[in-house]
């Protein structure tokens, strides 16, 4: 059973992988920045990058981001192992191989896509193009392109502070990879709740077993 769930968790991690770097380069090496595809009128590929977390949000330096992700990446794929090897529930680890999937997916931006391609402003990148990259190891952008506007309007003048503006809801733009942190974690907080304060409970308990 041990076995089976493994497998499991391993084909969850290639998959959702595969597919999150296969559409990244494919936005890379067909469009420029900010380029669109419009899909429906409240979805589009809307391709743009960013320098720090999920959703474009930049809250600190970009090399000890990168550092970071890789550390993270390492202690969630020992507690993945760990979850594997002790026989928990499958929904549940399933959740932290998407969560680690999706720290990986952008792991992978950020650690070599500065190197492997040149930049995408008023072209489109080339794969390892003879000038070298438009960064250093580490330094590389997130690929994102999902797009939601699923609401476009201009809020009444009488709105407090942002009457008259427009309003674009749902704004941020992602990818695949932050898609897979999301639902793992949604489905974790919404189902597992119990079953992760229990894991790390005795991961704690533990951890104080051995200090002593």
């Amino acid at each position: 059973m041990k076995f089976s769930k493994g497998w499991g968790a391993v084909l969850i991690v290639l998959l959702v992988l595969v597919a999150d770097q296969a559409l990244k380069i494919w936005i890379k090496t067909h469009l420029q920045l900010h380029d669109n595809i419009e899909i429906t009128k409240w979805f589009y590929l809307y391709f743009t990058e960013n320098p720090g977390m999920a959703f474009g949000i930049e809250v600190i330096g970009k090399l000890f981001l990168s550092v970071f992700r890789i550390v993270a990446v390492g202690f969630i794929g020992y507690y993945l192992f760990q979850l594997v090897k002790k026989n928990y529930k499958f929904g549940y680890i399933a959740c932290i191989a998407l969560i680690l999937t999706g720290a990986v997916g952008n792991i992978i931006d950020s650690v070599f896509y500065g190197v492997v391609f040149d930049h995408s402003y008023g072209q489109v990148a080339t794969f390892m193009p003879a000038g070298g990259g438009y960064a250093s190891w580490l330094h590389g952008k997130v690929v994102d392109m999902f797009y939601f506007p699923l609401i476009q309007t201009v809020l009444p003048d009488w709105v407090p502070f942002w009457g008259g503006k427009e309003f674009v809801f749902f704004r941020p733009i992602f990818n695949l990879a932050d898609s897979a942190i999301c639902v793992g974690v949604f489905i974790l907080i919404l189902f597992y709740r119990r079953t992760l304060s229990e894991s790390l409970s005795k991961e704690e308990t533990k951890k104080h077993a051995k200090e002593a």
